[in-house]
């Protein structure tokens, strides 16, 4: 199943488990997870963060009965919160409080599927691993889910005409790696894939730089890397792929922004570009309040290895001040 088959009853699905999973989870115990809804809004108030700027200057168009006129608006840019990746052990692991039970609500299907595939264990984890020279590695199985960030609709859209309405609906799964078991846990086809097979292609970092963390393809829950840490950055990178793209081999919903007329929502994510197009906050196992993109040094890894990372994007928008948008002009 591919995103861009059946939109609409992918979407009604993945809306109907984010509301099931919500209402499930306000019985479940507060031990399950140390990072809860409320900690993940007030994160997201982090200037660094947003990057708030004037841009440029929009013109438009505007008739009346007295003739017609050009009219300017200010154009800003600035990023918003767009969801929170988490990664994670075992089912039932993702450390957002409310959203722990979301990988628990979709694991029957799950398991039905690893258990036709032979020789899958449907567990996750890491596995330690000796090479000829004796240097140790690991291989590290995690699950992983994208939700819409409670937040996305206070940073966009909040100002008119000084803030951009976000692409992204709070608490709508757009990815769930347990709906996506196949893609997810064998790497196919994807590990046939050029970006997989040519070394330097689609890396996070370089072996040039000293800082080379993982490659994104194949997009699976499998990473091999000795910190944990850096595991569970490369699979949220992974993720973060998928969803701002459509027609990938996967069961997702899309995460994209429609551009119109003064408006200009955010491309694809993509590693190695600085933050033209994303950067990452760390909310689990320690919250930070501001935001950088991958590799961003060392961090501890959580004593339950799981951790989740919030993704913000840039839009850019001005205000309508006629019928018809002209052109813009940026500084």
């Amino acid at each position: 199943m591919r995103g861009s088959q059946s939109p609409s009853k992918l979407k009604r699905a993945f809306c109907a488990a984010g509301v099931g999973t919500v209402l499930l989870t306000a019985s479940a115990p507060a031990t399950l997870a140390a990072l809860n809804t409320a900690q993940i809004v007030a994160s997201a108030v982090s200037p660094s963060c947003i990057s708030w700027r004037v841009s440029g200057i929009c013109y438009w168009l505007f008739c009346g009965f007295h003739g017609c006129t050009v009219r300017t608006s200010v154009k800003v840019t600035h990023f918003i919160p767009e969801a929170v990746v988490s990664t994670y052990n075992s089912q039932g692991g993702n450390p957002w409080r409310e959203m722990s039970m979301v990988s628990q609500a979709s694991g029957g299907l799950e398991s039905s599927i690893t258990g036709a595939l032979s020789g899958v264990s449907a567990g996750g984890g890491n596995n330690e691993l000796k090479t000829p020279g004796q240097r140790k590695t690991n291989l590290h199985f995690k699950y992983s889910d994208a939700i819409g960030h409670p937040a996305t609709s206070i940073i966009g859209g909040s100002i008119p005409g000084y803030s951009c309405r976000s692409a992204a609906m709070p608490f709508v799964p757009y990815f769930l790696s347990t709906l996506d078991s196949l893609a997810w846990r064998t790497g196919m086809p994807e590990s046939l894939y050029p970006e997989a097979l040519v070394p330097g292609q689609r890396e996070i970092g370089s072996q040039a730089g000293s800082n080379m963390w993982g490659n994104v393809y194949p997009r699976s829950g499998f990473v091999t890397q000795v910190d944990d840490d850096k595991a569970g950055a490369v699979v949220a990178q992974r993720v973060a792929d998928i969803i701002t793209r459509s027609g990938q081999p996967h069961v997702y919903q899309p995460l994209i922004g429609q551009r119109s007329e003064g408006y200009w929502p955010p491309g694809s994510v993509q590693e190695n570009t600085g933050t033209r197009n994303h950067k990452w906050q760390r909310l689990s196992p320690q919250l930070s309040q501001s935001c950088a993109v991958f590799p961003d040094g060392d961090h501890p890894p959580a004593a339950d290895a799981n951790a989740a990372f919030a993704l913000w994007q840039p839009y850019s928008c001005c205000q309508r001040r006629g019928q018809r948008f002209l052109y813009s002009t940026d500084f």
